[in-house]
């Protein structure tokens, strides 16, 4: 498998293209509409046919051309909140990329509807991890699901698992769940409840940086 990070500096955002090198099947994780001539560049010079478009989460209330763009890649776009055009994946299923599988995880919390994309030793979480680093919510929408989502399902993961962002920080767009259970500012040194007490408050604008925006 070819593993590829596409980096949108403007935006200080990031996307992940897998490809199978065999079938010639491959995979984008959250893609920007604006990185389409890059995108289809790519693929053409690769000789890959598109398999999925794969969106950890998106805000298409704010951005209302972005899904319709995306569709121009012509290939199915997955992504928890339905709405006609889409598809919709249930928590668990496989998605075949060659001789490869993804499989997904509803990870609610940073929006309503948040999927996160788990291959081989890695999983794709989107905005999971970064709870003020989104510039279109910098909170999240349901804290208690959040935490739930971090805690109860990234969390058991394998110390190893490498954990890759939708959003840079300096110099670093992946870490390890063992690194974000020791040190992440929210869930490694808050508990349930101050953390949702915090989120349902007034004061998200005084919120530390968070050791791996994802």
């Amino acid at each position: 498998m070819d593993f590829r990070i596409l980096h949108d500096a403007s935006g200080r955002e990031l996307s992940y293209l897998l490809a199978d090198r065999e079938t010639a099947e491959a995979v984008l994780i959250d893609p920007r509409s604006r990185d389409l001539p890059v995108i289809t560049a790519l693929l053409r010079e690769k000789r890959l046919r598109l398999r999925w478009v794969l969106r950890t989460h998106q805000h298409d209330h704010l951005q209302p051309m972005e899904f319709a763009r995306l569709r121009q890649l012509g290939a199915p776009v997955v992504q928890g909140e339905a709405r006609d055009g889409a598809r919709t994946a249930p928590n668990g299923e496989y998605l075949d990329i060659g001789r490869e599988q993804i499989q997904v995880w509803a990870t609610p919390g940073h929006t309503a509807h948040c999927l996160s994309f788990a291959w081989r030793d890695r999983v794709f979480c989107g905005g999971l991890l970064a709870l003020d680093a989104c510039p279109l919510q910098p909170y999240p929408a349901d804290a208690a699901a959040l935490w739930d989502s971090v805690t109860l399902r990234l969390f058991t993961m394998p110390g190893e698992t490498l954990l890759f962002a939708g959003h840079e920080v300096p110099l670093q767009a992946v870490s390890t769940v063992w690194a974000q259970r020791r040190a992440h500012p929210w869930f490694a040194q808050m508990d349930r409840d101050a953390f949702i007490t915090h989120w349902i408050g007034s004061d998200r604008a005084t919120c530390p940086q968070t050791a791996l925006q994802g």
